[in-house]
């Protein structure tokens, strides 16, 4: 019984997440502002000396009467061994005189980042906030990859949804996250509404920008009827 109340602790504590990988490797998403495409979402995932790479390129640009009015950037890349999240490296370019230089990696007994706030020591299961990743839903906290702080998040699930994208019909999973605010962050953390399809595959995310109150969506553009 002893034996059996040990590998249930390791079974619940271990951070061992089979995700779904696109066929081709790579997943692409607009974001979407006001009925208009602002910018991308672009993931590839590769593997490299037994470790699955993610990286994520996030490029956002918004424009009034065709002068730049906001621009955002991040590029983050994931290392995966075995199933278990290992090492972070991103960087995130706010614009606003906010750029974050990100790095994270496992030791023996913990997840060490450096990040917003200096070096701090998480829980060796942290997960990234990675919406692709539908285990994050799981979880209690998160790794922020943007400013590398650690995150309370609560979610809740929402009856499913009916959701049309590039034409296509889809019967998707609906949550809604919230997460803590960090004392630096300059306004509250925004509330998502995820939406997720066949296979567990992120198909859209959207919150509503506490600056304008403007709905941001970021949803497939690579889906197609087969």
């Amino acid at each position: 019984m002893k034996i059996l109340l040990i590998l249930l602790f390791l079974f619940l504590n271990f951070k061992s997440v089979a995700f779904p990988i696109p066929t081709n490797n790579i997943v692409k998403f607009d974001v979407i502002r006001k009925n208009k495409i602002i910018g991308s979402v672009e993931t590839t995932f590769t593997e490299k000396d037994s470790n699955l790479i993610i990286q994520t390129i996030v490029d956002i640009n918004v424009k009034v009467l065709f002068i730049p009015a906001y621009k955002f950037f991040q590029k983050t890349t994931e290392i995966w061994k075995n199933n278990e999240f290992i090492e972070f490296e991103g960087y995130t370019d706010f614009e606003d005189d906010r750029e974050y230089f990100i790095k994270g990696k496992d030791t023996e007994n913990n997840f060490v980042v450096t990040g917003m706030d200096g070096e701090i020591i998480t829980q060796l299961n942290i997960l990234p906030l990675n919406y692709w990743n539908k285990e994050i839903l799981r979880q209690e906290k998160i790794f922020d990859t943007q400013k590398g702080i650690v995150r309370d998040i609560n979610v809740k699930k929402l009856d499913n949804e009916k959701i049309i994208i590039n034409n296509i019909e889809i019967l998707a999973e609906k949550y809604i996250l919230n997460a803590s605010k960090n004392p630096k962050d300059l306004g509250p953390f925004p509330e998502y509404t995820i939406w997720y399809g066949k296979n567990d595959e992120l198909i859209k995310f959207q919150f509503k920008n506490p600056k304008d109150k403007k709905i941001i969506i970021t949803q497939r553009s690579d889906l197609s009827i087969k």
